[in-house]
């Protein structure tokens, strides 16, 4: 993974030859390279761009403008910039890529909405400790004229909307933004070494320096060097106003993982029984975990859709926010390319930080497990019809889908095979799920609490505040035991050296 820069010779390529005119443009191009603002690619055809038409950048307030102020400055004593063949073609490839735009369907009509009378009735597993307001969110949600079928997972708490931990499935032309959630696609990923689990305790401090060089935690956290940006070469990112506005910041947000709950941590990997999807021999293997998901692009995709939803569908005040979209309007097609989108775009973001760390450390990892929860999928149900499953908080758990289901700092996760039964809709919980809100458990957990729970687990904590302390979690044995008819447990994760967003940091999960 070579560090790029631009050089004089790149300048020269694209016609800027006054030798006076280098340091400017090198240290504003070499800047946006270094800072992760723009690909090499990116920045060489700006400029070329910049250079053939400096009139246009020169009000657009974006991150060449001081470039084309100084290219019409130049111009105006007579010493004007040529272009080259070579950036003339560059602006020629790029006129040729494949744009996408979405084919044309009628705006959603706003129409107004009432509830069923009844809930359709639903399974709910572990209802014994899931919070009463959990359940009243459920309710609501199956009195929806939309609503097919759905479920509540052990792990479940309120939320907007659907609560979290809530399985959703409505007609398959309709897609509910709060009902997929506020972080779109959050995701679980794995990478296995083929090391043994002893080096966490030998080498405890190169992994942990792996963590710190590697990882960024933050609400505006960004990366500098990518490992890998073939995503933002796909057409998806030109077919709406919304996506294009939000390409750059997903950029520079790839490779980190915000806030809350999100974490990357290094555990013990322990094999307890032999799969074929899994297709390892039992054993204890050295394991990168991470979660997270579609940072600033999914949460002002989710912020914009929900708001829209919510002014096209009109439902009583307790509903308001599982407004949903039409998947055949212009508005439906949107949020769902731009959903699908930024499932691609966690799935690269996680990719990003194992692909560095693994490079770093030196070895290729023998497997990679992932799965993502807030999200939405054409499903067909066991009677037949054809539906929209919305999972927020939860792991799909069909016959042939394995799963990471995570606990806390201190508890154990583990690796599933779904077993695909019906009344759950293929699924299962996505975590052990609160028992405290952050605002309680800032207010009743101590430093020490913390501190104590740490250490009796032998875990090593990076970043972190007591909202995400242990206590603040349901007991994961209680919540696997509460779904041991959905999932097959073939693996447990115990993690040792955890990274999470420094504390008091707003929530993104």
């Amino acid at each position: 993974m070579e560090t790029q820069h631009i050089s004089i010779q790149d300048l020269q390529l694209l016609g800027i030859t006054h030798e006076e005119a280098h340091p400017k443009f090198l240290r504003i191009a070499n800047g946006l390279l270094k800072n992760g603002v723009y690909p090499k690619e990116h920045i060489m055809l700006n400029i070329a761009e910049v250079i053939a038409s400096p009139k246009k950048f020169s009000f657009s307030k974006n991150k060449f403008t001081n470039l084309a102020l100084y290219v019409k400055h130049l111009q105006s004593i007579g010493q004007a910039l040529s272009l080259s063949d070579y950036g003339k073609a560059l602006i020629e490839a790029d006129k040729q890529k494949p744009q996408m735009t979405l084919p044309d369907h009628p705006n959603q009509s706003i129409g107004e909405h009432s509830l069923r009378t009844e809930a359709l009735p639903y399974h709910i597993y572990g209802a014994s400790y899931i919070e009463q307001g959990a359940l009243d969110q459920m309710q609501t949600a199956m009195k929806l004229p939309i609503s097919v079928a759905g479920a509540l997972m052990p792990d479940a708490h309120q939320g907007y909307g659907l609560p979290i931990g809530g399985v959703l499935a409505t007609e398959v032309n309709t897609v509910i933004p709060y009902a997929v959630g506020v972080d779109i696609a959050c995701r679980m990923c794995m990478s296995i070494f083929d090391l043994p689990a002893s080096v966490l305790q030998k080498e405890d401090k190169l992994l942990k320096k792996l963590l710190l060089d590697h990882t960024f935690f933050g609400m505006g956290a960004e990366s500098g060097r990518k490992f890998d940006s073939t995503l933002f070469d796909r057409p998806e990112w030109t077919a709406t106003k919304v996506v294009r506005e939000l390409k750059d910041k997903a950029y520079r947000q790839l490779g980190t993982s915000g806030t809350g709950n999100h974490f990357v941590e290094w555990g013990m990997l322990e094999i307890l029984a032999e799969d074929s999807l899994m297709n390892l021999p039992q054993g204890k293997y050295l394991a990168l975990l991470s979660h997270s998901g579609s940072r600033g692009f999914g949460g002002n995709v989710a912020n914009y859709y929900s708001q829209l939803a919510m002014s096209k569908t009109k439902l009583p005040k307790e509903a308001k926010h599982l407004a949903w979209l039409d998947r055949t309007t212009s508005e439906g097609q949107e949020y769902w390319l731009a959903m699908n989108l930024a499932g691609d775009y966690a799935s690269a973001n996680h990719h990003e930080i194992h692909d560095k760390i693994a490079h770093a450390l030196g070895h290729t990892p023998l497997k990679r497990i992932e799965n993502h929860h807030n999200f939405a999928w054409e499903e067909t149900l066991a009677d037949g019809t054809k539906a929209l499953v919305h999972r927020k908080g939860a792991t799909p758990a069909g016959p042939n889908d394995l799963g990471i289901i995570p606990a806390s700092m201190t508890q154990p996760g583990f690796i599933i095979r779904g077993k695909g039964i019906a009344e759950s809709i293929n699924s299962a919980s996505h975590g052990a799920g609160r028992k405290m809100s952050r605002t309680k458990a800032l207010g009743m957990l101590t430093k020490s609490d913390l501190q104590e729970a740490l250490k009796k687990a032998q875990v090593q904590l990076i970043g972190a505040d007591l909202d995400e302390a242990p206590q603040a979690y349901k007991d994961i044995n209680k919540v696997m035991a509460a779904q041991s008819d959905l999932v097959h447990v073939l693996a447990q994760f115990s993690p040792k050296i955890v990274r999470m967003a420094d504390g008091r940091e707003k929530a993104e999960d």
